[in-house]
Protein backbone atom coordinates (compact mmCIF):
# COMPACT_ATOMS: atom_id res chain seq x y z
CA UNK A 1 0.00 0.00 0.00
CA UNK A 2 1.37 3.39 -1.01
CA UNK A 3 2.07 5.97 1.70
CA UNK A 4 -0.57 8.29 0.27
CA UNK A 5 -3.23 5.62 0.72
CA UNK A 6 -1.94 4.81 4.20
CA UNK A 7 -2.20 8.45 5.22
CA UNK A 8 -5.72 8.64 3.87
CA UNK A 9 -6.72 5.54 5.85
CA UNK A 10 -5.05 7.11 8.89
CA UNK A 11 -7.73 9.79 8.69
CA UNK A 12 -5.91 12.65 6.99
CA UNK A 13 -7.01 14.08 3.65
CA UNK A 14 -4.43 14.75 0.93
CA UNK A 15 -5.18 17.76 -1.22
CA UNK A 16 -3.28 19.04 -4.24
CA UNK A 17 -1.95 22.58 -3.95
CA UNK A 18 -1.98 23.35 -7.65
CA UNK A 19 -4.27 23.78 -10.65
CA UNK A 20 -3.73 24.69 -14.30
CA UNK A 21 -5.84 24.33 -17.42
CA UNK A 22 -3.24 21.90 -18.76
CA UNK A 23 -3.56 19.67 -15.69
CA UNK A 24 -7.31 19.53 -16.22
CA UNK A 25 -7.10 18.89 -19.96
CA UNK A 26 -4.44 16.19 -19.65
CA UNK A 27 -6.29 14.29 -16.92
CA UNK A 28 -3.47 14.78 -14.42
CA UNK A 29 -5.78 15.88 -11.61
CA UNK A 30 -8.07 12.90 -12.25
CA UNK A 31 -4.96 10.70 -12.19
CA UNK A 32 -4.03 12.03 -8.75
CA UNK A 33 -7.56 11.28 -7.54
CA UNK A 34 -7.42 7.74 -8.92
CA UNK A 35 -3.89 6.76 -7.87
CA UNK A 36 -2.59 9.18 -5.19
CA UNK A 37 -5.62 9.32 -2.85
CA UNK A 38 -6.07 13.05 -3.53
CA UNK A 39 -9.46 14.21 -2.25
CA UNK A 40 -9.37 17.99 -2.73
CA UNK A 41 -7.50 20.93 -4.19
CA UNK A 42 -6.29 24.40 -3.23
CA UNK A 43 -5.13 27.36 -5.28
CA UNK A 44 -3.67 30.80 -4.62
CA UNK A 45 -2.57 33.86 -6.62
CA UNK A 46 1.01 32.56 -6.92
CA UNK A 47 -0.21 29.33 -8.52
CA UNK A 48 -2.27 31.17 -11.12
CA UNK A 49 0.54 33.67 -11.72
CA UNK A 50 2.89 30.82 -12.63
CA UNK A 51 0.26 29.09 -14.78
CA UNK A 52 -0.50 32.24 -16.77
CA UNK A 53 3.24 32.76 -17.29
CA UNK A 54 3.42 29.48 -19.26
CA UNK A 55 1.23 30.87 -22.02
CA UNK A 56 -1.40 28.14 -21.78
CA UNK A 57 -4.11 30.74 -21.19
CA UNK A 58 -3.08 33.06 -24.02
CA UNK A 59 -5.96 32.27 -26.37
CA UNK A 60 -8.58 32.61 -23.64
CA UNK A 61 -7.09 35.94 -22.62
CA UNK A 62 -6.92 37.14 -26.23
CA UNK A 63 -10.65 36.39 -26.57
CA UNK A 64 -11.21 39.36 -24.27
CA UNK A 65 -9.05 41.69 -26.38
CA UNK A 66 -11.95 43.85 -27.51
CA UNK A 67 -14.01 43.61 -24.34
CA UNK A 68 -14.30 46.20 -21.61
CA UNK A 69 -13.51 43.60 -18.95
CA UNK A 70 -10.75 44.47 -16.49
CA UNK A 71 -7.76 42.19 -16.01
CA UNK A 72 -9.27 41.11 -12.69
CA UNK A 73 -12.57 40.21 -14.35
CA UNK A 74 -10.72 38.20 -16.99
CA UNK A 75 -8.79 36.39 -14.30
CA UNK A 76 -11.94 35.35 -12.47
CA UNK A 77 -13.46 34.19 -15.77
CA UNK A 78 -10.47 31.88 -16.25
CA UNK A 79 -10.13 30.80 -12.63
CA UNK A 80 -13.81 30.09 -12.04
CA UNK A 81 -13.99 28.03 -15.24
CA UNK A 82 -11.05 25.92 -14.04
CA UNK A 83 -12.29 25.60 -10.46
CA UNK A 84 -15.73 24.51 -11.67
CA UNK A 85 -14.13 21.70 -13.64
CA UNK A 86 -12.00 20.72 -10.66
CA UNK A 87 -15.01 20.85 -8.32
CA UNK A 88 -16.86 18.49 -10.64
CA UNK A 89 -13.96 16.02 -10.49
CA UNK A 90 -14.20 15.97 -6.69
CA UNK A 91 -18.02 16.05 -6.53
CA UNK A 92 -18.37 12.29 -6.00
CA UNK A 93 -15.97 12.46 -3.03
CA UNK A 94 -17.88 15.44 -1.66
CA UNK A 95 -21.13 13.52 -1.86
CA UNK A 96 -19.69 10.26 -0.51
CA UNK A 97 -18.25 12.00 2.57
CA UNK A 98 -21.38 14.03 3.24
CA UNK A 99 -19.61 17.28 2.43
CA UNK A 100 -16.60 16.67 4.68
CA UNK A 101 -14.11 16.25 1.81
CA UNK A 102 -13.89 16.85 -1.91
CA UNK A 103 -13.43 20.63 -1.79
CA UNK A 104 -11.61 23.06 -4.07
CA UNK A 105 -10.61 26.62 -3.12
CA UNK A 106 -10.52 29.98 -4.88
CA UNK A 107 -9.25 33.17 -3.25
CA UNK A 108 -10.80 36.61 -3.23
CA UNK A 109 -8.51 39.38 -4.41
CA UNK A 110 -5.70 39.59 -1.84
CA UNK A 111 -5.80 43.34 -2.27
CA UNK A 112 -8.99 43.23 -0.19
CA UNK A 113 -7.24 41.59 2.77
CA UNK A 114 -7.63 44.71 4.90
CA UNK A 115 -11.13 45.67 3.73
CA UNK A 116 -13.80 43.67 5.54
CA UNK A 117 -16.88 44.89 3.66
CA UNK A 118 -15.40 44.42 0.18
CA UNK A 119 -14.05 40.97 1.12
CA UNK A 120 -17.55 39.85 2.13
CA UNK A 121 -19.07 41.29 -1.02
CA UNK A 122 -16.48 39.61 -3.26
CA UNK A 123 -16.71 36.25 -1.47
CA UNK A 124 -20.49 36.09 -1.83
CA UNK A 125 -20.34 37.11 -5.49
CA UNK A 126 -17.62 34.61 -6.43
CA UNK A 127 -19.31 31.71 -4.65
CA UNK A 128 -22.67 32.47 -6.26
CA UNK A 129 -21.07 32.83 -9.68
CA UNK A 130 -19.15 29.57 -9.42
CA UNK A 131 -22.30 27.66 -8.58
CA UNK A 132 -20.57 24.68 -6.99
CA UNK A 133 -21.41 23.43 -3.47
CA UNK A 134 -17.86 22.13 -2.92
CA UNK A 135 -16.06 25.43 -3.53
CA UNK A 136 -14.36 27.18 -0.64
CA UNK A 137 -13.72 30.91 -0.81
CA UNK A 138 -10.30 31.66 0.63
CA UNK A 139 -10.17 34.63 3.00
CA UNK A 140 -7.00 35.65 4.87
CA UNK A 141 -7.18 35.30 8.65
CA UNK A 142 -5.90 38.84 9.15
CA UNK A 143 -7.52 41.03 11.82
CA UNK A 144 -9.64 42.66 9.10
CA UNK A 145 -10.41 39.28 7.57
CA UNK A 146 -11.87 37.76 10.76
CA UNK A 147 -15.17 39.68 10.72
CA UNK A 148 -15.44 38.90 6.98
CA UNK A 149 -15.05 35.20 7.79
CA UNK A 150 -17.79 35.40 10.41
CA UNK A 151 -20.13 37.24 8.03
CA UNK A 152 -19.52 34.82 5.16
CA UNK A 153 -20.11 31.77 7.35
CA UNK A 154 -23.27 33.38 8.75
CA UNK A 155 -24.38 33.91 5.15
CA UNK A 156 -23.74 30.26 4.28
CA UNK A 157 -20.59 30.80 2.20
CA UNK A 158 -17.98 28.02 2.83
CA UNK A 159 -14.61 29.51 3.77
CA UNK A 160 -11.00 28.37 3.66
CA UNK A 161 -9.27 30.65 6.17
CA UNK A 162 -5.79 31.21 4.78
CA UNK A 163 -2.53 32.83 5.94
CA UNK A 164 -2.62 31.49 9.50
CA UNK A 165 0.74 30.92 11.13
CA UNK A 166 0.32 29.90 14.76
CA UNK A 167 -2.10 28.66 17.41
CA UNK A 168 -3.24 32.17 18.37
CA UNK A 169 -4.12 33.05 14.79
CA UNK A 170 -5.86 29.69 14.40
CA UNK A 171 -7.92 30.26 17.56
CA UNK A 172 -9.01 33.68 16.29
CA UNK A 173 -10.10 32.11 13.00
CA UNK A 174 -11.93 29.29 14.79
CA UNK A 175 -13.75 31.83 16.93
CA UNK A 176 -14.83 33.78 13.84
CA UNK A 177 -16.13 30.57 12.28
CA UNK A 178 -18.02 29.57 15.41
CA UNK A 179 -19.58 33.02 15.75
CA UNK A 180 -20.88 32.70 12.22
CA UNK A 181 -22.35 29.26 12.95
CA UNK A 182 -23.90 30.48 16.20
CA UNK A 183 -25.65 33.24 14.26
CA UNK A 184 -27.07 30.65 11.86
CA UNK A 185 -28.32 28.49 14.72
CA UNK A 186 -29.94 31.51 16.38
CA UNK A 187 -31.64 32.41 13.08
CA UNK A 188 -32.94 28.87 12.57
CA UNK A 189 -30.71 28.31 9.51
CA UNK A 190 -28.82 25.15 8.54
CA UNK A 191 -25.54 25.31 10.52
CA UNK A 192 -23.71 22.80 8.30
CA UNK A 193 -21.40 25.28 6.54
CA UNK A 194 -18.00 23.91 5.54
CA UNK A 195 -14.72 25.53 6.55
CA UNK A 196 -11.04 24.78 6.99
CA UNK A 197 -8.32 26.74 8.79
CA UNK A 198 -5.01 26.72 6.89
CA UNK A 199 -1.79 26.84 8.92
CA UNK A 200 1.37 27.65 6.95
CA UNK A 201 4.29 25.53 8.13
CA UNK A 202 7.51 25.62 6.10
CA UNK A 203 7.83 29.41 6.09
CA UNK A 204 8.70 29.27 9.78
CA UNK A 205 11.85 27.29 9.09
CA UNK A 206 12.80 29.41 6.09
CA UNK A 207 12.49 32.53 8.25
CA UNK A 208 14.92 31.34 10.95
CA UNK A 209 17.31 29.18 8.95
CA UNK A 210 20.21 31.65 9.26
CA UNK A 211 19.43 32.64 12.85
CA UNK A 212 19.48 29.35 14.78
CA UNK A 213 22.08 26.64 15.46
CA UNK A 214 22.11 23.66 13.11
CA UNK A 215 20.38 21.37 15.60
CA UNK A 216 17.30 23.62 15.49
CA UNK A 217 17.06 23.85 11.71
CA UNK A 218 13.77 22.61 10.23
CA UNK A 219 12.28 22.13 13.70
CA UNK A 220 10.23 25.28 14.27
CA UNK A 221 7.52 24.58 11.70
CA UNK A 222 6.75 21.17 13.17
CA UNK A 223 6.73 22.60 16.70
CA UNK A 224 4.20 25.22 15.59
CA UNK A 225 2.18 22.41 14.04
CA UNK A 226 2.15 20.53 17.34
CA UNK A 227 1.08 23.60 19.29
CA UNK A 228 -1.68 24.38 16.80
CA UNK A 229 -2.87 20.78 16.80
CA UNK A 230 -3.16 20.94 20.60
CA UNK A 231 -5.27 24.08 20.29
CA UNK A 232 -7.37 22.42 17.58
CA UNK A 233 -8.10 19.37 19.71
CA UNK A 234 -9.03 21.64 22.62
CA UNK A 235 -11.48 23.50 20.41
CA UNK A 236 -13.04 20.25 19.16
CA UNK A 237 -13.50 19.04 22.75
CA UNK A 238 -15.00 22.32 23.98
CA UNK A 239 -18.59 22.61 25.20
CA UNK A 240 -19.11 25.37 22.63
CA UNK A 241 -18.32 23.12 19.67
CA UNK A 242 -20.21 20.16 21.06
CA UNK A 243 -23.33 22.28 21.54
CA UNK A 244 -23.12 23.41 17.93
CA UNK A 245 -22.50 19.89 16.69
CA UNK A 246 -25.63 18.86 18.55
CA UNK A 247 -27.47 21.41 16.39
CA UNK A 248 -26.02 19.93 13.20
CA UNK A 249 -22.90 22.06 12.76
CA UNK A 250 -19.73 20.81 11.07
CA UNK A 251 -16.19 20.79 12.36
CA UNK A 252 -13.88 23.41 10.90
CA UNK A 253 -10.99 21.13 9.97
CA UNK A 254 -7.35 22.06 10.39
CA UNK A 255 -5.36 22.20 7.15
CA UNK A 256 -1.57 22.03 6.92
CA UNK A 257 -0.40 24.37 4.14
CA UNK A 258 3.03 25.37 2.82
CA UNK A 259 4.27 21.79 3.24
CA UNK A 260 6.91 21.69 0.51
CA UNK A 261 10.36 21.31 2.06
CA UNK A 262 12.46 24.36 1.19
CA UNK A 263 15.80 23.15 2.61
CA UNK A 264 17.50 20.81 0.11
CA UNK A 265 19.36 19.15 3.00
CA UNK A 266 16.12 18.06 4.68
CA UNK A 267 13.73 15.26 3.76
CA UNK A 268 11.47 16.17 0.86
CA UNK A 269 8.53 14.71 2.81
CA UNK A 270 9.42 16.31 6.16
CA UNK A 271 6.13 18.18 6.64
CA UNK A 272 3.95 15.32 5.44
CA UNK A 273 5.45 12.63 7.64
CA UNK A 274 5.72 15.01 10.58
CA UNK A 275 2.11 16.24 10.52
CA UNK A 276 0.16 12.98 10.35
CA UNK A 277 -3.08 13.56 12.26
CA UNK A 278 -6.69 12.41 11.82
CA UNK A 279 -9.45 14.87 10.92
CA UNK A 280 -6.92 17.19 9.28
CA UNK A 281 -5.80 17.96 5.74
CA UNK A 282 -2.36 18.24 4.20
CA UNK A 283 -2.32 20.23 0.95
CA UNK A 284 0.87 19.88 -1.07
CA UNK A 285 2.27 20.79 -4.49
CA UNK A 286 2.86 18.14 -7.15
CA UNK A 287 6.53 17.64 -6.29
CA UNK A 288 5.80 16.87 -2.64
CA UNK A 289 2.83 14.68 -3.50
CA UNK A 290 4.90 12.67 -5.96
CA UNK A 291 7.76 12.32 -3.48
CA UNK A 292 5.46 11.07 -0.74
CA UNK A 293 3.76 8.68 -3.15
CA UNK A 294 7.14 7.34 -4.25
CA UNK A 295 9.04 6.96 -0.98
CA UNK A 296 7.08 8.56 1.84
CA UNK A 297 6.37 7.07 5.23
CA UNK A 298 3.46 7.78 7.54
CA UNK A 299 4.80 9.12 10.82
CA UNK A 300 3.41 8.80 14.31
CA UNK A 301 0.21 10.67 15.05
CA UNK A 302 0.74 14.16 16.40
CA UNK A 303 0.61 14.25 20.18
CA UNK A 304 -2.77 15.37 21.48
CA UNK A 305 -1.07 17.43 24.21
CA UNK A 306 1.43 19.14 21.91
CA UNK A 307 4.30 16.80 22.76
CA UNK A 308 7.58 18.65 23.18
CA UNK A 309 6.51 21.86 21.43
CA UNK A 310 6.85 24.04 24.54
CA UNK A 311 10.37 22.76 25.19
CA UNK A 312 11.21 23.43 21.56
CA UNK A 313 9.93 26.98 21.81
CA UNK A 314 12.15 27.51 24.85
CA UNK A 315 15.14 26.45 22.76
CA UNK A 316 14.21 28.86 19.98
CA UNK A 317 13.65 31.66 22.49
CA UNK A 318 17.14 31.00 23.87
CA UNK A 319 18.41 31.38 20.31
CA UNK A 320 16.77 34.81 20.10
CA UNK A 321 13.58 33.92 18.21
CA UNK A 322 10.46 35.85 19.28
CA UNK A 323 7.77 33.43 18.10
CA UNK A 324 4.81 35.76 18.57
CA UNK A 325 6.45 38.61 16.71
CA UNK A 326 7.57 36.26 13.96
CA UNK A 327 4.03 34.89 13.54
CA UNK A 328 2.76 38.44 13.02
CA UNK A 329 5.54 39.19 10.53
CA UNK A 330 4.95 35.97 8.60
CA UNK A 331 1.27 36.77 8.21
CA UNK A 332 2.04 40.30 7.02
CA UNK A 333 4.75 39.05 4.65
CA UNK A 334 2.42 36.34 3.34
CA UNK A 335 -0.25 38.91 2.56
CA UNK A 336 2.32 41.07 0.78
CA UNK A 337 3.56 38.06 -1.22
CA UNK A 338 0.04 37.29 -2.40
CA UNK A 339 -0.49 40.98 -3.24
CA UNK A 340 2.66 40.94 -5.38
CA UNK A 341 1.66 37.72 -7.17
CA UNK A 342 -1.82 39.14 -7.76
CA UNK A 343 -0.50 42.36 -9.24
CA UNK A 344 1.95 40.42 -11.39
CA UNK A 345 -0.66 38.06 -12.80
CA UNK A 346 -3.04 40.95 -13.60
CA UNK A 347 -0.18 42.70 -15.37
CA UNK A 348 0.53 39.56 -17.39
CA UNK A 349 -3.13 39.26 -18.34
CA UNK A 350 -3.20 42.89 -19.45
CA UNK A 351 -0.03 42.43 -21.53
CA UNK A 352 -1.26 39.23 -23.17
CA UNK A 353 -4.66 40.73 -23.96
CA UNK A 354 -3.03 43.62 -25.81
CA UNK A 355 -0.37 41.52 -27.59
CA UNK A 356 -0.78 40.77 -31.32
CA UNK A 357 -2.23 37.32 -32.08
CA UNK A 358 0.38 34.62 -32.68
CA UNK A 359 0.45 30.90 -33.19
CA UNK A 360 1.97 30.42 -29.75
CA UNK A 361 0.84 28.29 -26.85
CA UNK A 362 -2.89 27.71 -26.59
CA UNK A 363 -5.13 26.52 -23.78
CA UNK A 364 -7.38 24.66 -26.18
Amino acid sequence: MKATEQLNEFGQSLWLDNITRKMLDSGQIQHYIDTHSVTGLTSNPSIFDKAISTGEYNESIKAHAKSDASSEEIFFDLAIADLRRAADLFRAIHQRTGGVDGWVSLEVSPLLAHDTAKTVEAAKAIHARAGRPNLFIKIPGTPEGLPAIEECIASGVPVNVTLLFDADQYLAAADAYLRGIERRVAAGLNPAVGSVASIFISRWDTAVTSSVPSELENQLGLAVGLETYRAYRDVLASDRVQRLENSGARVQRLLWASTRTKDPKASDTLYVRGLASPLTINTMPDVTLEAFFDHGEVGDQLARDGGDCDAQFDRFAAAGIDKKALAHKLQEDGATSFDDAWSDLLSKIDTQRKAPSTNGPSDS
